[in-house]
């Protein structure tokens, strides 16, 4: 998966990503970070939270005590130019709708920053 573009905010995701298996890819960075999640917060104890994600599992789901992950994603294909720049301009200016900066640069996870020239949290490949 080779990410474009990317913020993530306190409950969600947003990605430009290119790969030749995007499902599979999803379904590795899924549970990769899930799995890396759930040791950070055993190891810190973080039991309100924890018992937060066993109660959201899924009944059906039996291979699991948690659920971090929202079942499934919402993939979009880009189909030109122009629809490029419409996702990255929606990306960069959702943490500012949110409320949470006044400016997309503020906002620390954000490609933003990369854009302004600033070194940012995300690497990201603008070609």
């Amino acid at each position: 998966m080779s990410p474009r573009y990317g913020l993530h905010l306190e409950n969600h995701l947003h990605l430009i990503v290119q790969s030749p298996d995007l499902p599979a890819e999803i379904g590795s960075f899924k549970s990769w970070t899930a799995k890396r999640l759930l040791e950070v917060l055993k190891e810190q104890k973080a039991e309100r939270i924890l018992k937060q994600l066993a109660f959201y599992k899924k009944a059906h789901k039996q291979d699991r005590d948690y659920q971090v992950w929202e079942e499934g994603s919402h993939p979009e294909q880009i189909q030109n130019p122009a629809m490029m720049r419409q996702k990255i301009e929606y990306i960069h200016q959702n943490p500012v709708k949110r409320g949470y900066v006044d400016n997309p640069v503020h906002w620390r996870n954000s490609s933003a920053r990369n854009y302004a020239g600033e070194n940012g949290v995300l690497k990201i490949d603008r070609e």
